[in-house]
């Protein structure tokens, strides 16, 4: 048995897949937020055979926007303590008078230097005084440090010092990053930022995992990158950074490979869940960006290009003071959860206003295992109506007129965020077709495929768990980087002998972790730039390379200047070793298609007003039926809501294709 495991804020989901039967298997548990592994454990209490882990957790995210990491210092070259603090004295509200940025996560007096230097060249210049380290580490313990961060100048040339403090400070106890083994990458600042980040989150991971490796019982455990592959835990308790967005990236791999399935290749995804929102674009193959930012701290790895807001089913709705209705970005989690979850919760949420509006059926959440408390719901809604003086609308109740208006809110939030990805970047959203999938995606999909004009939805029959899907689905990948500072008429030949132990590492690590050889594939860029520009292009390594980079600027900026001398930067090696995905199973079309029958008449609310519109059972929808809209298909991890003049189809794989009216 493999299974895929996703904690996410307010529910944790499960994915078995039986490799002797080729079955899968789904249910969901809600997510205990003070202790994630607590809904893991009970979770897996149910699997009674041997099984594998494929597993995303918020662990590491949480640590470090919740500033709850290790107790961790930095050590660095003498003169360049404050680096960390000075940043790039980049403005991220540039007209906000008072603006602030957040506090570094190593503190003034935790951040030491130590004599050394190496030149740009990658010469020592003044070697490493020895003597210094044993002080550091009387220090070190004064003030309680566990986890320590070595950033020393251009280290990423010439590790040798960084290796010496670090193989000391390891016999001494402590838990150390340094950033020659994290990113040998030039860019101070950020090289030391993603360094400390891992030294303040890993031990958290560390602990984390090494109990869920202990109490699962597992025979493999593995946990998804932010690049969507997979790796050991043992990496992952080393350099915890890389698994910092593991949870969203398992969702697009998932709606990747199953839109592909499909026959739809170029996707805008869509993951609604219980706490936020994440979208990405994929023109045929999944975009990863080199560096991303998580609470205003910058970081240099591989991730999937994904944008992240604040809107999920928890989010709370509430009246600012200017009596504006606003909605989230917090949200009431899983603990207490929306108002309706009856567990404490009395602020309304997105999911109680879907309750209210009759979109959301109260006696069948989660396939029945839970019921919604629809009267408590109502109160809260109702309340919220009070406090924004509002009047009951079109023959609606004050609960249903508010509840409307915060679909039409967090509708506007989550249409912005599919903007920034699409049309802010050059992509026409008609070209597309979204693939929603999360708890509370289907809910909102079709409405917002409306607006963008984006022609047809695809809603796969694992939607509320495909992330934990996609984790299954996930390769083993791992990339590397190298500072190389060359000029851009640096022969070929030349060029590949500088990749030789990038690529003898890179080959070696991924059979380490059980991959058959013939199915590892290397992929090989370049960092590239004109002469005096600040920042790169990732180009194929190729005999062309030169004229690849010229056409690859041209199409991102507009312009390009073939005449002008170039640089290459760094070399990038991405290691791809292939496992074994679950099959998805196709059906045939049945012979008797008869149109299908809903289980239920029930009133809901549409934007024209009230409507008594059919429910269906997904479960029980066949390949080659048609449903037009409006409707309501109630899912055992979804439910999904087809609007007036929308129509939808079930594949052969069992996926709801929504074309939009």
């Amino acid at each position: 048995m493999r299974l895929g495991i996703d904690i996410g804020g307010t529910f944790t989901d499960f994915v078995c897949f039986d490799e002797a039967t080729g079955n899968f298997h789904t249910f969901k548990r809600l997510s205990s937020p003070q202790t994630p592994e607590k809904a893991v454990l009970d979770g897996l209490k149910q699997i009674h055979v041997p099984f594998q882990i494929v597993h995303g957790s918020t662990v590491s995210t949480n640590a470090l926007l919740e500033r709850k990491g290790a107790i961790t210092a930095l050590i660095t070259t003498q003169g360049f303590r404050d680096v960390l603090e000075i940043g790039r004295q980049n403005r991220p509200d540039i007209y906000d008078l008072v603006s602030k940025r957040p506090s570094p996560l190593v503190p003034s007096h935790l951040r030491f230097e130590m004599t050394e230097r190496v030149n740009h060249h990658g010469e020592p210049i003044v070697p490493l005084d020895m003597t210094q380290i044993e002080d550091l580490i009387k220090q070190l313990h004064v003030h309680d440090v566990t986890s320590v961060a070595i950033c020393l100048l251009f280290s990423f040339l010439y590790p040798h010092h960084e290796n010496v403090i670090a193989e000391r400070l390891r016999q001494a106890g402590f838990f150390v990053s340094a950033s020659n083994e994290i990113l040998p990458e030039y860019r101070e600042y950020e090289r030391m930022s993603t360094t400390v980040i891992n030294a303040y989150i890993s031990p958290v991971m560390d602990s984390y995992l090494k109990h869920l490796e202990s109490e699962s019982g597992a025979i493999d455990f593995r946990v998804i990158q932010s690049n969507g592959g997979s790796i050991h835990t043992q990496q992952a308790r080393r350099e915890a950074i890389r698994c910092i967005l593991s949870g969203p990236a398992g969702g697009v791999v998932g709606a990747k490979y199953v839109a592909e399935i499909a026959g739809f290749k170029r996707l805008i995804t869509f993951d609604m869940g219980g706490t936020s929102s994440d979208v990405s674009l994929c023109d045929g193959e999944i975009r990863i960006s080199s560096e991303t930012e998580i609470g205003g701290h910058p970081m240099r790895i591989p991730v999937i290009d994904i944008h992240t807001i604040g809107s999920g089913g928890g989010s709370i709705a509430y009246i600012d003071a200017g009596g504006a209705l606003r909605v989230g970005p917090e949200s009431a989690g899983a603990n207490p959860g929306p108002v309706c979850y009856a567990q404490g919760g009395t602020q309304p949420t997105v999911t109680d206003s879907n309750l209210i509006l009759g979109r959301l059926p109260a006696d069948r959440f989660l396939g029945g295992q839970m019921t919604l408390d629809m009267s408590a719901a109502e109160n809260a809604l109702t309340k919220l109506a009070q406090q924004a003086n509002l009047s009951p609308h079109d023959g609606l109740s004050l609960a249903q007129t508010v509840a409307l208006g915060v679909i039409q809110v967090v509708n506007g939030h989550m249409e912005r965020a599919l903007r920034v990805i699409s049309i802010q970047q050059g992509h026409n959203p008609r070209d597309f077709t979204l693939v929603s999938f999360g708890g509370a995606g289907g809910l909102h999909a079709a409405d917002l495929a409306r607006t963008l004009a984006i022609p047809c939805v695809l809603i796969p029959p694992s939607a509320g768990v495909l992330s934990a899907l996609g984790m299954l689905t996930a390769d083993v990948i791992k990339d590397y980087v190298q500072t190389v500072m060359l000029p851009g008429e640096t022969p070929f030949t030349e060029l590949e002998t500088y990749f030789m132990p990038l690529k003898e590492q890179g080959r070696a690590d991924v059979i380490a972790e059980g991959v058959d050889p013939s199915v590892v594939t290397l992929q090989l860029l370049l960092d590239m730039r004109l002469h005096g520009q600040s920042y790169e292009l990732s180009v194929p390594f190729s005999q062309t390379y030169n004229d690849d980079f010229h056409a690859i600027h041209a199409e991102n900026y507009g312009y390009n200047r073939p005449n002008k001398p170039t640089e290459i930067v760094n070399l990038r090696l991405r290691v791809v070793g292939e496992l074994p995905r679950p099959t998805l199973k196709a059906k045939p079309i049945p012979i008797d298609l008869s149109q299908p029958i809903p289980f239920d008449h029930r009133q809901i609310v549409l934007a024209t007003g009230l409507a008594n519109v059919p429910f269906y059972d997904g479960q029980t929808l066949s390949h080659g039926q048609e449903i037009q809209g409006a409707c309501i298909i109630i899912q055992t991890d979804t439910t999904i809501f087809i609007g007036e003049g929308d129509k939808l189809k079930v594949d052969k794989f069992g996926n709801f294709v929504i074309d939009v009216g």
